[in-house]
């Protein structure tokens, strides 16, 4: 089963490629390379803010940040960028992925986060929810309620 089992940062990579391999064989966008390159370097940037404040917010409750054990999560985080975003460090993957979309200059290579989300929902986040709800209870239901999966 795929569940929970390839790294995160390793999908990137494989969407990362299948995108380039998508953009190589699809006509590119009629749009400055300059512009799609400023644009995608600040998509990219924003996409960072957001994993790295994940990362952070993990690191300050001293729980575990591999997302394959969510059963070894020690503190359920809400606080910080988690008031906002469930996974902020899939939000931030997801917009290095546009961004890498951007840069390419494919429209047909972006459908590759929208494929990404769709196997994050699948595979990663639903695994590590039913897991969270098991540890944590009705403190991750009232958490699920009040701070959306993605943004």
């Amino acid at each position: 089963m795929l569940e929970k089992r390839i790294p995160p940062l390793l999908l990137v990579v494989i969407f990362g490629a299948a995108m380039w391999l998508v953009a190589s064989i699809t006509p590119p966008l009629s749009i400055d390379g300059t512009l799609l390159a400023f644009v995608a370097v600040a998509v990219f940037a924003i996409g960072t803010l957001f994993s790295v404040a994940g990362v952070i917010a993990f690191r300050q409750a001293q729980t575990t940040v591999d997302p394959r054990t969510p059963e070894a999560s020690s503190d359920l985080v809400s606080s910080g960028i988690y008031r906002y975003s469930r996974n902020p460090m899939y939000v931030g993957f997801a917009l290095w992925l546009l961004a890498w979309g951007i840069f390419l200059g494919s429209g047909w290579a972006l459908l590759g986060v929208v494929v990404f989300v769709l196997y994050m929902n699948r595979f990663q986040i639903a695994p590590e929810e039913r897991a969270l709800r098991d540890l944590f209870g009705d403190t991750f239901r009232d958490y699920e309620q009040r701070v959306r999966r993605w943004l």
